[in-house]
Order: structure tokens, then C-alpha cells, then sequence
């Protein structure tokens, strides 16, 4: 089937299997590699990416639900070789161990804050519950993503109605 979609600020038109995990298309025909299997089964979140400014995984949905979506995938979010604040945050608090769920906990750190420029600690735990991490304990990657919401904040000078 022929859908167009855009993939990390590049618009594409392309004629691709339909019925084919989007995990596999990044994967396998888009050299995107970032996004990780796992469990195949939505459960633990290594494979995240944002469609439509949303957080989904990857091995659940299909490259044919993708025609007119605006996908963005850990390869995605650096600029001109500069990583993105979140990114920059998540190595200097140390939320990266063995990294291996690193790329999907920070797809839905980021998902968040797209929409949400002033999380609160509970909110950055329900927007990563979906991921599961077995080398950090997840104090690291909450104090990364409330990191990186400061430094947003303070580029795009806005304010929340609690203090950091």
C-alpha cells in the first residue's frame, strides 16, 4: 500500500507491506535502529517511539496505520549532531545503565513533555510506567526528565505554578 508519512522531519512516500510491524520498518527498511525489540507485546517499552506526538510502541501498531502520521524516533530528536535536552539530561544525572531501555524511556519522557512542560513527579511516572528499566530503579530517569523540563522551561522562559 502507498502511504506518506514524515519520519524524523523528512516527509516520505512510500509503497510498504501494510500489515508490517512499524518496529520492523524502522528497523529493517529505514536503518532507524534505536527503537529495540523486547518483548514484542507492548509490555516493556523498548521500542517506543511518538507517533502524532504520542508515546506508542512500536511492535503493536502497523506501518499502514502510518499514512499522513508524523513519526519521531530516538534518531529523531538530535539536531546538527547536538543531542536534545532530554537527551543531554538523561547522561548528566546518570539515568543511562546498560542503555538498552534508554531510547523508549526517553521517547516517552519526551512524549510528555511535548505536551506538558511542567510534569510533576507522579505525572513523569505514569508517562514511563510503560517501560520497563531493570538497572536503574527509576530515581535517575525522574530526576533526568524533571532536569530536562527545567532547562526547557528556562530556554522558552515559562513557568509552573510549583517550584522545581
Amino acid at each position: 500500500m502507498l502511504i506518506k508519512f514524515n519520519l524524523n522531519g523528512i516527509d516520505y512516500e512510500m509503497d510498504v507491506r501494510g500489515d508490517r510491524r512499524l518496529l520492523d520498518f524502522l528497523r529493517d527498511d529505514m536503518h532507524l535502529t534505536g527503537a529495540k525489540e523486547g518483548c514484542g507485546e507492548g509490555e516493556c517499552g523498548a521500542c517506543t517511539v511518538i507517533v502524532d506526538r504520542l508515546a506508542v510502541n512500536s511492535c503493536l501498531i502497523f506501518v499502514g496505520q502510518m499514512d499522513g502520521a508524523e513519526i519521531i524516533t530516538i534518531e529523531g530528536l538530535a539536531n546538527d549532531g547536538k543531542l536534545d535536552v532530554l537527551q543531554e539530561a538523561f547522561v548528566r544525572n546518570s539515568a543511562i545503565q546498560c542503555g538498552y531501555c534508554t531510547p523508549g524511556m526517553v521517547m516517552s519522557a519526551k512524549a510528555l513533555l511535548m505536551r506538558n512542560p511542567c510534569p510533576t513527579d507522579m505525572e513523569i511516572r505514569e508517562a514511563i510506567s510503560g517501560n520497563i528499566c531493570r538497572c536503574s530503579g527509576y530515581t535517575q530517569i525522574v530526576a533526568a526528565v524533571k532536569d530536562a523540563a527545567k532547562q526547557m522551561r528556562n530556554a522558552a522562559i515559562t513557568n509552573c505554578s510549583y517550584s522545581d
